[in-house]
């Protein structure tokens, strides 16, 4: 069995949905096991809701849960053309998992929400794959596969470098059905990698 954590970090709750697409696909293989976390909030509660910031329930990670999966996927909201500060906190807390090698060989992946189509989508999913390259992760992208991110009939998020979805400039537009199954798409690719590369592990192992 291949253990797969979607960690993520959401304001509005469009990276929560993907989240939760990028779980039912990795779900859908099977011997895997699947857990859905969120990185800790960094926002006081008062701006959290002059903000208009969604509760959110789903039990917090810490850094040193990494180590226990085979595959990691994060989700982040794009900040400036960049991952979200509370994603990259976090991430800044894992140096003890780098320093023993902890996450060598893991396979990593990356998808995001982004205002408008124009605002860093594909920057933020590019520059958060850096950190996992750093942890010497496997990074897994959202190959052409999936035919719905060619697709000119709508707007959509998402690109080779993940799933993705387009919020709107006031976080109105929920995410598509073609965004959704995108991150199904992903969960799933990634926990078949994963999954290949631990019976391989097993394998070498018995012999």
């Amino acid at each position: 069995m291949s253990r797969v954590l979607v960690l993520y970090y959401s304001s509005y709750g469009h990276v929560r949905a993907l989240a939760d697409a990028e779980a039912e696909g990795a779900r859908s293989v099977p011997g895997t096991q699947v857990d859905v976390r969120r990185v800790p909030e960094t926002v006081p509660e008062d701006i959290r809701q002059n903000a208009g910031y969604i509760a959110d329930d789903t039990p917090v990670a810490i850094p040193a849960d990494l180590e226990n999966y085979d595959a990691i996927i994060l989700g982040t909201p794009t900040r400036f053309g960049m991952m979200a500060g509370q994603m990259k906190t976090f991430l800044d807390q894992a140096g003890g998992l780098w320093a023993r090698n902890a996450l060598v060989g893991k396979v990593g992946a990356v998808f995001a929400s982004t205002g408008s189509q124009h605002g860093g989508h594909e920057a933020t999913l590019l520059t958060t794959q850096v950190p996992l390259q750093h942890f010497g992760m496997l990074v897994v992208g959202m190959p052409y596969t999936f035919a719905g991110q060619t697709t000119a009939n709508e707007i959509i998020g998402g690109a080779p470098y993940g799933a993705g979805t387009i919020a709107g400039a006031d976080g109105s537009r929920l995410p598509s059905e073609t965004d959704l199954a995108g991150a199904r798409f992903q969960g799933a690719h990634v926990a078949g990698i994963a999954a290949r590369l631990a019976g391989t592990y097993l394998t070498e192992e018995a012999a």
